[in-house]
């Protein structure tokens, strides 16, 4: 499973990125406003900084808007994924921009339906939302089942990018059903690598270690 970083953060990206965490990086119009930076600024330095797909999103509302705007993301550079909603304005707008030979993140997918759609329309990457499903309290997990058995039966192209993630228990779940991509907060990817019983064995090695006086340096 690739892992893709969901923050518009250059120093957080750059820190998983020298440990070879990142596969690629998502942005949306909230993770820039938090940045405080400029859309294609920020961007920009992203794109140099990891060698994968970096989705920029576009924020029209209609496909001729998301297309002009599309259009414009991607002279950022040759590793931007153009981000459109999944609306019937957006799968025209994905039609289009996959045509021309774009990567296409269509995001804001809550129905297996709508995931069906996208990759009929020729999109690149989908992202159903885990995290706001939970919320409503359905089940984000089975959606990703739902699209993983579709997309196989069908043998789609379209990779399934699992979004609004919001635990290392998420990641794990994405992870066991298939999800091609799993998309999280640079908090919750480190968070991966904590458990209280390796704490626990590290602090037992120490004291022990401690006891015989010795040192390797």
């Amino acid at each position: 499973m690739k892992f893709f970083v969901d923050t518009a953060d250059v120093d957080a990206i750059r820190e998983l990125n020298d440990l070879g965490m990142v596969d690629g990086v998502t942005t949306n119009p909230s993770l820039i406003a938090k940045s405080g930076r400029d859309i294609k600024e920020v961007t920009a330095e992203i794109c140099e900084m990891v060698a994968g797909p970096v989705s920029a999103e576009t924020v029209a509302l209609d496909a001729e808007g998301m297309i002009a705007e599309g259009r414009e993301l991607a002279k950022i550079a040759e590793n931007i994924t153009i981000k459109v909603p999944l609306t019937w304005d957006g799968l025209k707008a994905c039609k289009v921009l996959s045509g021309e030979g774009r990567m296409v993140n269509v995001t804001l997918c809550f129905s297996a339906n709508q995931a069906l759609l996208a990759a009929k329309a020729g999109a690149t990457f989908i992202s159903p939302f885990i995290g706001r499903l939970d919320d409503l309290n359905l089940d984000g997990m089975e959606l990703i089942a739902e699209i993983r058995e579709i997309y196989d039966n069908y043998d789609f192209s379209t990779e399934i990018l699992a979004a609004s993630i919001r635990t290392a228990n998420h990641m794990k779940q994405a992870a066991l059903i298939g999800a091609d991509v799993a998309t999280a907060p640079p908090a919750v990817i480190k968070a991966m690598a904590s458990h209280v019983l390796t704490e626990k064995g590290l602090d037992a090695f120490l004291k022990d270690w401690e006891k015989t006086g010795q040192k390797i340096l």
